[in-house]
């Protein structure tokens, strides 16, 4: 790794797909690390350097990239202290190689899959053993109540930095004795946490942008945009809303064709309207996420 003083500088990156109902994240290491390496002297931007190494460990070039954040803990590391910068980058899925493994992402954070209600094991575990964990802490406790009593799909970055100070995810052991760990893959460093936090922002984005475009193909149904979005919230939409929603904004328009891939009643193809492809900044998807 590149070193900043005392530190190392880490390139990560959080790689998104949408393959049928399933959000994608493409790793590396067995399917327990996501695509990093350090930024080197040759690299001329932070930006490149990390497409060199996703190329160089899966094969698969990046389109659209954002940078997410920068974590420089000095605990959360094996060894020393890692500057760690990230990425999020959306793509479609297409054949991993060099190893690479496409997963879903709630192989990792299953609590945060509300698309058939709430997860059985929120109540059943999770909250019993925070609340253990908080006591009397008054301060805990709100945490506790804000992070998953009271649900926030976008808070997903806050339940797994909460989960990992409770010592409930593997992750934590390098700092103390786990005991029984929750369900979910834990990952390698700390990229389950980096993972945590382009979810959070993918799922915060997509209600007043519609970067969602870069996951579909050319043609779609708006029963697969319904389904993308589902995916990626952890949440279903009310499909009438949604429909309404998307017409009122005028985000796609009609292409002529039809599917029958469902094997019912032909759907009719839609496309993303150029002026949405050209400005990329248009506001205003607001998603009408139903929590029933």
């Amino acid at each position: 790794m590149a070193s900043s003083g005392n530190a190392a500088i880490e390139l990560t990156a959080v790689v998104v797909a949408v393959t049928g109902d399933e959000p994608r994240v493409l790793t590396v290491g067995d399917g327990l690390a996501l695509p990093s390496g350090p930024f080197e002297s040759g690299h001329r931007t932070l930006q490149s350097g990390l497409r060199e190494w996703v190329e160089l460990q899966t094969h698969h070039p990046l389109g659209y990239m954002e940078q997410l954040y920068t974590f420089a803990d000095r605990d959360r590391a094996r060894e020393g202290r890692v500057i760690s910068i990230s990425y999020l980058g959306l793509s479609r899925e297409v054949a991993a190689a060099g190893g690479a493994i496409w997963r879903n992402w709630y192989a990792f954070l299953p609590w945060e899959d509300w698309r058939n209600g709430e997860p059985a094991l929120i109540r059943g575990v999770i909250l019993p053993r925070l609340l253990e964990w908080a006591g009397k802490a008054r301060a805990r406790r709100q945490r506790v109540g804000l992070a998953f009593e009271r649900w926030n799909e976008d808070f997903v970055l806050q339940r797994y930095e909460l989960l990992f100070e409770a010592g409930l995810v593997p992750e934590a052991a390098r700092e103390r004795e786990v005991q029984d760990p929750l369900p979910g893959l834990a990952m390698s460093q700390d990229h389950r946490r980096i993972l945590a936090t382009g979810i959070a922002r993918l799922r915060a984005k997509i209600k007043y942008r519609p970067v969602v475009f870069e996951l579909m193909p050319p043609e779609f149904t708006l029963l697969q945009l319904q389904r993308t979005m589902e995916a990626l919230a952890g949440l279903r939409l009310h499909k009438q809303n949604f429909r309404r929603l998307i017409d009122q904004q005028g985000l796609v328009e009609e292409t002529g064709g039809v599917s029958t891939a469902t094997g019912g009643r032909p759907a009719r193809l839609v496309r993303f309207r150029r002026e949405i492809l050209e400005e990329r900044a248009i506001g205003g998807t607001k998603l009408p996420l139903s929590r029933s």
